[in-house]
């Protein structure tokens, strides 16, 4: 009997001790949810601040992306405009070789068909001489066969005998080297030429040498070009 009636003393004493320790634990409860909440807080800017970090990085990026396209596209029309340029140079530098090439082969020409010029003014004379003097013959017919051979193929490069007997004097294509009287033509019309002139396309690469006429009736005015053209 005596110890069943120390076993509900045993459990009353457990009792009484758990007791106050569940007391303590509700108590402590608010202290606890108030703790985490204040952490929760204390977290929520930080978190905040992340957010909006990340928002700004992205803005960033975002205003970065339309001056890369800017820069790009710049590039390219830099370098469109490069090469126009050098397109332009290489197109230059062509035309201009091909002038010069061309320039160099006319002088070439030119200087060839000067040093031929004494050889048909020396056929020329024998011609002249041969019928002046009644010489004429197959002989005759032959060097002027030879000459029309020769003014042919000076031809082929562009080469002709200047105009001057019975036209008007023209500085530019003729050489007076004297004067005749003659009141049959007008003044300073050519009545004789003693050296036969040369050109080459528009170019004089020797004037004729003639003489002009004095004493005649004064050459009219050469009309304007607009009244030519009328």
């Amino acid at each position: 009997m005596a110890a069943e009636d120390k076993q509900p003393n045993v459990g009353e004493e457990a009792a009484e001790q758990a007791a106050p320790a569940a007391a303590g634990t509700e108590a402590d409860a608010p202290e606890a949810a108030e703790a985490v909440e204040a952490e929760v807080i204390e977290d929520a800017p930080e978190e905040d601040g992340d957010a909006a970090a990340d928002s700004g990085d992205s803005e960033s990026a975002a205003s970065d992306q339309p001056d890369i396209f800017t820069a790009i596209k710049q590039e390219v029309t830099d370098l469109r405009d490069k090469y126009a340029r050098l397109q332009a140079e290489w197109d230059n530098y062509r035309k201009r070789t091909a002038t010069e090439r061309d320039s160099e082969r006319k002088r070439a020409a030119e200087k060839l068909v000067t040093d031929l010029l004494p050889v048909l003014d020396d056929l020329e004379r024998a011609i002249k001489h041969a019928k002046e003097s009644g010489e004429g013959g197959n002989l005759t017919e032959g060097v002027e066969a030879i000459q029309s051979k020769f003014l042919q193929i000076l031809g082929k490069y562009y080469v002709q005998q200047i105009k001057a007997e019975g036209e008007p004097f023209d500085a530019m294509k003729h050489q007076a080297v004297g004067t005749q009287e003659d009141a049959s033509v007008p003044e300073e019309t050519v009545v004789q030429v003693y050296q036969q002139g040369y050109e080459m396309g528009d170019r004089v690469i020797r004037p004729a040498m003639v003489v002009t006429s004095v004493g005649g009736p004064a050459r009219p005015a050469a009309p304007d070009g607009d009244e030519q053209d009328k």
